[in-house]
């Protein structure tokens, strides 16, 4: 699909994605580049990358390039690029919210696509890469007025070679769904884990590591995507804060009934998860 894929952030997701776009042949040449050079270097040594770039020049006569770091690094990196990229380059993000992304990358890159692959964990670096992460995950695509239809559909067809599930959502759309499916969990795991005293942490069992699982995810990172969706989390933190004074009041009046009831409703709609 690609003569010259670069990768900016080689990382869990960006090395990972540079290990699928080999695999499945979509690309003839594979450039990463990283703040971390360890990072870089590991993701060359397992065959993830060709060539370690050293600096922003390897964008120019890419035919994709993905932009696969923190947020905040991305508003950083993009007006640097778009100077240097030709103008037929496809230019994608797989950030964790959407909004602040596409409205600033869409005035100063034609074809740019935002992207996020629900994928990943709370492992990160080149050291935890692997080639099917992808498989099976669903893929947002958040498309705006300014997508061109030919960009969009060359995207949607990557994803789908390398075995995401596409969905298409506004920008405004994902990060409303995101704040409540992945930001707010991962809050409401940080926040969990430390009211926990420490002398009790040793008589935990497993629910508590696993609802806190998230927690070990890399603070630096979460605290940008906190705030990069910042009304939209502090919107769900109010509904959750609903739902915790909801199971108090319950519980302070010893109203069994009403107690079995709230549980019984979240139950049933955990199960529809799968």
């Amino acid at each position: 699909m690609f003569n010259k894929v670069v990768i900016i952030g080689t990382g869990l997701i960006g090395g990972s994605l540079g290990l699928a776009l080999k695999k499945k042949q979509l690309a003839g040449q594979v450039i990463g580049l990283s703040r971390k050079k360890a990072n870089a270097n590991l993701a060359k040594k397992c065959k993830a990358i060709d060539i370690v770039g050293k600096s922003l020049e390897v964008v120019n006569n890419a035919d994709l390039i993905i932009l696969a770091t923190p947020v905040d690094i991305i508003l950083e990196i993009a007006p640097k690029i778009a100077k240097k990229i030709k103008s037929s380059c496809l230019v994608i993000d797989v950030g964790s919210s959407k909004e602040m992304i596409v409205t600033s990358l869409d005035k100063i890159i034609p074809n740019f696509v935002g992207c996020h692959p629900l994928a990943g964990s709370e492992k990160r670096g080149a050291a935890n890469i692997q080639p099917d992460i992808f498989c099976g995950c669903t893929c947002i695509i958040t498309p705006s007025a300014k997508t061109k239809q030919l960009a969009l559909n060359k995207i949607k067809l990557f994803w789908k070679k390398i075995g995401s599930k596409v969905v298409v959502l506004s920008p405004k759309k994902h990060d409303q769904a995101l704040a409540v499916t992945s930001h707010l969990p991962h809050a409401l795991a940080f926040a969990l884990i430390s009211s926990v005293p420490e002398q009790f942490l040793g008589l935990s069992a497993g629910g508590l590591k696993d609802i806190t699982r998230i927690a070990s995810s890399d603070p630096g990172l979460w605290s940008q995507i906190f705030l990069s969706n910042r009304s939209n989390l502090l919107s769900a933190f109010s509904s959750l804060q609903n739902k915790i004074n909801a199971l108090k009041i319950a519980i302070k009046n010893k109203n069994k009934k009403l107690l079995t009831k709230i549980l019984a409703a979240s139950k049933n709609k955990r199960e529809k998860l799968g």
